[in-house]
């Protein structure tokens, strides 16, 4: 009889969201399947499982799902975990999901912990509707023009972001979305668990302000204010703040916001004329 495969959701934090049925379905698998066995092997420590874990990260994905299928193929189960949370969200293991399936053979979610759940229900933004787009691009350029292709988004939308990258990130949502509703949630479950709340620019300023910032981040966004409805061209209305004493950058930018559009649309059109 084939194996299953179940995909086993754990803590990011607080190691008491693990679950009942986590636990005995890890402690019951004849393979787990994880990023970092040395940090896998803490968490199975601390509740009693035994075993050897295997790695499946990133690197050895295609050698090791073959593997892995080769185990069910005989009917060994296969537990699969990230480093923290639910498998799959911005982690390793679509691979050998997609292809168990495309076998035949069972794949059984183990629900639990989620980071982009857990902060978007505590945000205080709407939840009717959300995106989760993932981690942001590391690279400025990159990352800005990612974000205008995100301008009109009428939805919440969730991201992950690291420590280092957190102010810089936050200043490219102030500059390309139009300093939109933010919410930047850092150390989720753990003892320092903290929500920034308030426009791109007032966390960004909060962040600026502290020594040092640390743990990682989970960042919502809101809907921007409302697009003005007007049919004023944007370059006659640059002009238009230009000869009120604005700087044209400025003039650029006010417009943008205004607008809800990127300002490298609005300086586009400016310079086309």
């Amino acid at each position: 009889m084939p194996g299953v495969l179940y995909i086993v959701a754990t803590p990011i934090g607080n190691l008491g969201d693990m679950t009942y049925r986590a636990v005995e379905t890890l402690r019951t698998a004849s393979r787990i399947a994880c990023e970092d066995t040395r940090q896998t092997r803490k968490l199975l420590d601390h509740f009693g499982i035994g075993g050897h874990p295997v790695s499946y990260h990133e690197h050895n994905e295609a050698s090791r799902t073959e593997e892995i299928l080769g185990w069910l193929e005989s009917g060994l189960s296969v537990a699969i975990v990230s480093d923290a949370g639910t498998p799959l969200i911005s982690d390793p293991g679509f691979r050998v999901v997609r292809s168990a399936v495309e076998r035949g053979f069972a794949v059984v979610p183990i629900p639990g912990v989620s980071a982009v759940v857990t902060a978007l229900c505590a945000s205080g933004l709407p939840t009717d509707e959300f995106r989760f787009c993932g981690f942001f691009p590391r690279k400025q350029g990159e990352r800005r023009r990612w974000l205008e292709t995100l301008a009109g988004e009428e939805m919440t939308m969730a991201f992950y972001e690291a420590p280092h990258r957190i102010v810089e990130t936050l200043r490219d949502i102030e500059e390309t979305l139009g300093d939109p509703p933010v919410v930047a949630a850092r150390e989720l479950t753990k003892l320092h668990e903290e929500f920034l709340r308030g426009k791109a620019s007032e966390v960004r300023a909060a962040l600026e302000k502290r020594d040092a910032v640390k743990g990682e981040f989970t960042v919502l966004v809101g809907k921007g204010e409302r697009k003005v409805e007007t049919d004023e061209p944007a370059p006659v209305a640059v002009k238009r703040l230009e000869a009120s004493g604005l700087s044209r950058m400025d003039a650029i930018k006010a417009v943008a916001k205004e607008r809800g559009l990127p300002k490298r649309e609005v300086y586009r059109m400016v310079e086309e004329g």
